[in-house]
């Protein structure tokens, strides 16, 4: 998938927002309104959405982590919350991040306190809060893009087990799915009696014949499929039909795998209270959470 026109939007975007000395969410919404970059879904590719959101974000993570300036940094983290917010998939693809890019994160939030841009650490909370994040894979700087791709089908194969054990747990499916027939009928008592039956009918039959004339009842004991042999038989098309179903959904391997276990996220500490710049950051940050709402409806209007 060639997606570096999309990249070269990227780097365009950021290198505009930094050479502006931008620092603020704000001031992203005022970049990204004027190029009207939500327009950059309406080029998207019809296949493989997943492996396309997530190269957009691996390569704003990377302008966010290594940007030569605070500002490319934060326009990197600003134009990743935004790429999040106005994409169109529902339900929406979460930003895979390594623990790698989580301490980077941390760093930025550092970086930006002191540097008094204090929207920052609200944003990440609010992301944080809002589960943008899938954490605890590797840095894709780190790792071939094959091995990447196959971390992501991994994922998905994961995401797609747990889906089909929500929608079979407790349900009237899961039941029939264990059910034993042979072991509810009690298979084997019956096998087990209804030879004996026969056994002893054409023993019977047998005595008989000695003493009186069993020509008209002879075909009682002849040699037909016994109630047992059919029972075992429905028994064996029902397990064919079990492992048919369990095939063509994969909730076989429900039984055996557990939900993928992500590292926890904590969210971040309340900053401290600063009475006297608190109304203002309030009031910007009022301005800010807005931004994706803004988005949506300005750039509704042809």
């Amino acid at each position: 998938m060639d997606i570096s026109s999309f990249k070269l939007d990227i780097d365009e975007l950021l290198d505009e927002f930094a050479q502006n000395g931008f620092t603020t969410l704000a001031d992203m919404k005022q970049v990204w309104l004027s190029r009207k970059f939500s327009y950059i879904y309406e080029a998207s590719p019809t296949t493989h959405m997943g492996l396309f959101m997530q190269s957009l974000y691996s390569h704003t993570l990377g302008r966010m982590i290594f940007g030569a300036t605070l500002s490319h940094r934060l326009g990197g983290l600003y134009c990743l919350y935004c790429l999040y917010e106005t994409q169109p998939f529902k339900p929406s693809y979460k930003i895979y991040l390594s623990l790698g890019d989580l301490k980077h994160l941390k760093n930025l939030t550092a970086e930006a306190n002191k540097s008094g841009v204090k929207v920052v650490p609200h944003l990440i909370k609010r992301m944080l809060n809002n589960n943008l994040f899938l954490i605890g894979l590797v840095d894709i700087n780190e790792v071939s893009t094959l091995e990447r791709v196959n971390e992501l089908t991994t994922l998905q194969n994961d995401q797609a087990r747990i889906a089909y054990k929500k929608l079979f747990e407790n349900t009237q499916i899961e039941r029939f799915l264990d059910f034993d027939m042979g072991a509810e009928l009690g298979l084997d008592e019956i096998k087990k009696s209804t030879t004996e039956y026969a056994r002893a009918k054409k023993m019977a039959i047998s005595e008989a014949s000695r003493v009186v004339d069993v020509q008209n009842i002879e075909h009682i004991a002849g040699n037909k499929k016994l109630i047992g042999d059919v029972i075992e038989d429905i028994n064996t098309e029902w397990k064919e039909q079990k492992e048919l179903f369990h095939q063509q959904t994969g909730s076989n391997q429900l039984q055996t795998s557990q939900e993928e276990q992500y590292l926890p996220i904590e969210p971040a500490p309340e900053p401290e209270e600063q009475p006297q710049d608190e109304e203002n950051e309030d009031e910007e940050f009022n301005q800010d959470v807005e931004f994706d709402q803004e988005l949506h409806r300005l750039l509704s209007f042809p």
